[in-house]
């Protein structure tokens, strides 16, 4: 079926086209990451052990890949203190599942190799300016850090066959310079790929993209890299989380990001909010009639779980809601 849809971007400029819901894909993979980037933006430290259990409950729902922890300072991230113990606990018991741990640097890189992680994700921003803030480095330079992570990779004895996913974070737009054109996406995505990566995140960091600006990049995004596995990495700030999601779909795209309860923020994206909620994303997909793997009963049941365990409070409609017994 297909529906008149209209949407006004922020200049007032009226844009009006056919969405046909017919041509969405018929499933879409959901990517757990609130283990990394849920956690990290809690400022208590949480036990290793609840860690272990709540990844426990995440991996009987069904998920193929599971951000488990990023190996970066702990003095940067103190939450991530036990990033290597986590990662090897999950590995021994949940091998089927992909461990993805988030790296900064050569460093994070072989610490993550080291403690059993499947894909090593690079994280990079479209715009100088947070990526300075984020990584203490120029764009240039982590480029040149990733460089070496995927020489890493290919070089030294049993590191092979890990894959290295690279995140552009500040995609549409930066806390401290604004927009972020398509252009400057672009030139990141072309660099990593060159380098070698296996895969990429496009990531709304501060979220507060919105439709429009999100059908721009990714269009030119797909245009440019029509086979490219591209996973969408969405922040929900300003409530438009989801219907981003709808036009990604619409454009092709099938593999997001999503942290249960909708937990998670970037340190340095002053005032950003968590990641869309992986419960509201699992039943906004099941409405539009897109199946994925996982248990969305299940993901719900941890999520309502989240602030007896984590004693933080949730950021997702549907576990309110179901809390309320709407």
């Amino acid at each position: 079926m297909s529906a008149d849809m209209s949407v006004t971007d922020m200049k007032g400029i009226n844009i009006s086209h056919n969405f046909d819901f017919s041509l969405l894909p018929r499933r879409a993979e959901v990517i757990e990451v609130c283990p990394r980037d849920g956690f990290q933006n809690v400022q208590t430290f949480i036990p290793t052990a609840q860690k272990i259990a709540l990844l426990d409950d995440l991996a009987e729902a069904g998920f193929r890949t599971i951000e488990v922890t990023s190996f970066v300072s702990p003095k940067a991230i103190p939450q991530m203190a036990d990033a290597a113990e986590v990662m090897a606990d999950f590995k021994r018991r949940h091998g089927a599942i992909e461990a993805v741990a988030l790296v900064p640097n050569v460093r994070g890189a072989e610490k993550a190799i080291d403690a059993g992680a499947d894909v090593l994700n690079f994280v990079l921003s479209a715009s100088e300016s947070h990526n300075r803030e984020n990584t203490r480095r120029t764009i240039e330079q982590s480029l040149s850090e990733l460089a070496e992570v995927c020489r890493i990779r290919e070089g030294k004895k049993g590191k092979k066959g890990k894959k290295i996913h690279v995140s552009v974070a500040t995609s549409f737009f930066c806390p401290f310079e604004g927009e972020v054109s398509g252009d400057a996406v672009l030139k990141v995505v072309e660099r990593a790929l060159s380098l070698g990566c296996d895969g990429l995140s496009i990531a709304d960091t501060t979220g507060t993209a919105h439709p429009v600006k999100v059908r721009d990049t990714l269009r030119a995004v797909r245009e440019r890299y029509p086979e490219q596995k591209i996973v969408l990495h969405l922040h929900d700030t300003h409530g438009m989380a989801l219907v981003n999601t709808l036009v990604a779909l619409g454009l092709g795209y099938d593999a997001f990001d999503a942290a249960v309860g909708g937990l998670g923020g970037c340190p340095f994206a002053p005032g950003a909010a968590g990641n869309v909620a992986t419960e509201d994303l699992l039943n906004f997909l099941g409405c539009l009639g897109i199946e994925t793997e996982v248990d969305f009963s299940k993901v719900l049941a941890v999520a309502q779980s989240i602030p007896g365990r984590l004693g933080v409070p949730l950021c997702s409609h549907l576990a309110a809601a179901r809390a309320c017994k709407i």
